[in-house]
């Protein structure tokens, strides 16, 4: 049967990000009481307000610029400069955009430097709703620093299309039984990249993930910090991973929530996450059926059977949704997985199967899925993450582009996640024309002699499963796990007082949770 084209190792955003399509409205995520873990205490060094310490000689001028500050809709901005290439640091440079919020208790111990993950997603952006989930007592004590990572929105942001190309991209369904299907979807990307590369121009092939870590020193030195203290979710942990294998001891408190462990092959993510929007599909199928006006019936299995009908006739005969847009496999799939990033959203995805199964009608699917990629209802998109995301996947690493080797590969992702499976398959075909380079990343993410790091996983989040946050904890040396048992994607501020209380006592004093902490 024929697959979707899939973004490189398939979705990952963060959980507290702003659902727009239905109402306008924000979904609040909510914070469910729970236990406060025992704790250890271990010494951790904090931030400080002295010398930047620039590796070299020429990266000297960029450690020790000043930012200049000013007012803007998020509190204080300012913009950092960094190279284009760390290898030529002495050639092009590029700007980073900054967003601050002061500390509310005076004086800051220093900055606490946020990313919401994605690739593509930007942290200026994030900022607000990093206020309302950092603790109060956390915010007491830092400055709340954002930023957009190289490539994203304010920072050198990468371009491709514009929104009826991209629309023609996300929605496109792909026939992967036939070698002229798999080279259609090869080529539909390699236009895109195209595009990317005419528009972006040499930054493109500059938005590795190594190189934003290498900025994050870069910033750490320009807010006047010693040592770096980082709250990093989803893809945000890869970043903060890489950033403490290269300068672990500039390592202070790293917060690594939902975690990517970056010596994942793109096959071991996209199998990872295939199972773990399985899994986390198949528990809103249980508490779905479990309700009073569920569009399912029957078991959990046959529930869940009926969800691969639907998409499977969405890839057939693309649903109508009272626009000039029909439901596509692909947008179908996107406006399933979506609402299963926060168990809170579980009754829009009850509304989107309901007017889909019953009705025959896409349109509340379709608006899950433009929130997903940041659509506007005027057709354009509101940020460049999608393309962004592309973007950074495909010179952070590339699966296989050989038919063969993909039909293997989708064999597995099928049998282990046999209703969204096909959705995370032959994801080879996103980067097999891409334009520039692969960069890839670095030979050794154990970051020796780092002070230590909490890595944090939920037990059934479904686009950075629990099992990544075991290896990352156990890939870092100094790494100690906390974990959430429960639903959804990230923990710290959409859980429970248990992670918050963990979280908070070591950003604050240094408290690693004992080994094993469950909340």
């Amino acid at each position: 049967m024929p697959a979707v084209v899939t973004r490189p190792d398939a979705p990952a955003r963060p959980a507290r990000w702003t659902l727009r399509a239905l109402t306008g409205a924000v979904v609040a995520v909510l914070v469910v009481a729970g236990c406060a873990p025992a704790k250890d205490q271990a010494q951790v060094p904090t931030s400080a307000a002295t010398s930047s310490g620039a590796p070299t000689p020429d990266l000297a001028p960029f450690y020790d610029q000043v930012l200049e500050w000013s007012s803007c809709a998020q509190g204080e901005c300012a913009t950092a400069t960094v190279p284009l290439d760390y290898a030529d640091p002495t050639g092009a440079s590029i700007g980073i955009a900054l967003a601050r919020q002061r500390a509310t208790g005076g004086e800051a111990l220093g900055s606490l430097l946020v990313n919401p993950g994605g690739p593509g997603v930007s942290g200026v952006d994030f900022l607000a709703q990093a206020a309302s989930t950092v603790s109060d007592d956390v915010q007491r004590q830092f400055d709340l620093v954002a930023f957009d990572p190289r490539g994203v929105q304010r920072s050198s942001p990468v371009a491709c299309v514009d929104g009826p190309q991209l629309d023609e991209v996300v929605s496109f369904d792909a026939d992967y039984s036939t070698d002229e299907g798999i080279q259609e979807a090869a080529d539909v990307f390699g236009e895109l990249g195209a595009a990317c590369l005419e528009r972006t121009g040499a930054a493109l092939g500059h938005v590795d993930t190594v190189s934003a870590a290498r900025d994050l020193d870069v910033l750490r030195a320009a807010l006047g910090d010693d040592a770096l203290t980082y709250l990093g979710y989803s893809y945000g942990t890869q970043l903060g991973a890489t950033y403490a294998a290269l300068f672990p001891e500039r390592v202070g408190r790293l917060v690594l929530d939902g975690a990517l462990d970056p010596t994942l092959t793109s096959d071991e993510l996209a199998e990872g996450q295939a199972v773990g929007f399985e899994n986390a599909l198949r528990a809103y199928v249980a508490d779905c059926l479990a309700g009073t006006s569920c569009p399912l019936d029957g078991s959990v299995d046959e529930g869940m059977q009926q969800v691969r009908d639907l998409l499977d006739l969405a890839v057939a005969d693309p649903l109508p949704t009272g626009t000039d847009r029909r439901l596509t496999g692909s947008l179908a799939f996107y406006g399933i997985a979506m609402p299963l990033y926060a168990q809170q959203l579980w009754p829009y995805l009850t509304q989107g199967l309901t007017a889909a199964i019953e009705g025959g009608d896409g349109s509340v699917l379709l608006q899950l899925a433009d929130a997903y990629f940041d659509r506007q209802p005027d057709g354009t998109y509101a940020t460049n993450s999608t393309e962004a995301f592309w973007a950074i996947g495909c010179v952070d690493d590339r699966q296989s582009a050989d038919p063969d080797e993909m039909r293997a590969q989708a064999e597995r992702i099928e049998a282990a996640a046999p209703t969204v499976g096909s959705f995370f398959s032959y994801g080879g075909v996103v980067c097999a024309q891409w334009p520039v380079p692969l960069v890839g990343g670095l030979e050794d993410y154990s970051a020796q002699g780092a002070a230590p790091i909490l890595v944090v996983g939920t037990t059934n989040d479904p686009a950075t499963p629990y099992a990544w946050a075991e290896k990352l904890a156990t890939t870092l040396s100094s790494a100690s796990l906390l974990t959430y048992e429960g639903e959804g994607h990230t923990a710290y501020g959409s859980s429970n007082d248990c992670v918050a209380d963990a979280v908070d006592g070591y950003l604050l004093s240094g408290t690693v949770p004992p080994e094993g902490t469950r909340c």
